[in-house]
């Protein structure tokens, strides 16, 4: 049996992002979907982080962190890139890093 496709995407959010538990729900919220990775705050006042996991999985995230977010974010936009197939995870699980 052949090995299911995985996916990881790099992600930058803007808007109203700090201060309002957005890097928890993040977690929460991939962790949900089965996802793993890291996210964390800049000093430029956005939250960047990683998404790995079942394509599926990784485009409700990504939807999730461009229209949705912690209940008192304000998303301006949502930027993504080096999207890529991948063999296997690079982590075990989804983390908040500081």
């Amino acid at each position: 049996m052949a090995a299911r496709a995985l996916c990881s995407v790099d992600f930058e959010v803007f808007g109203k992002v700090q201060g309002v538990f957005f890097r928890k729900h993040t977690r929460n919220n991939a962790t949900k979907h089965g996802l793993v990775g890291w996210v964390m705050n800049t000093q430029r006042n956005t939250v960047v982080g990683q998404l790995q996991g079942q394509p599926g999985s990784v485009r409700l995230m990504r939807r999730w962190l461009k229209e949705t977010g912690s209940p008192k974010s304000r998303i301006d936009r949502c930027e993504f890139k080096n999207e890529r197939t991948i063999s296997k995870l690079e982590f075990s699980h989804f983390s908040v890093r500081k």
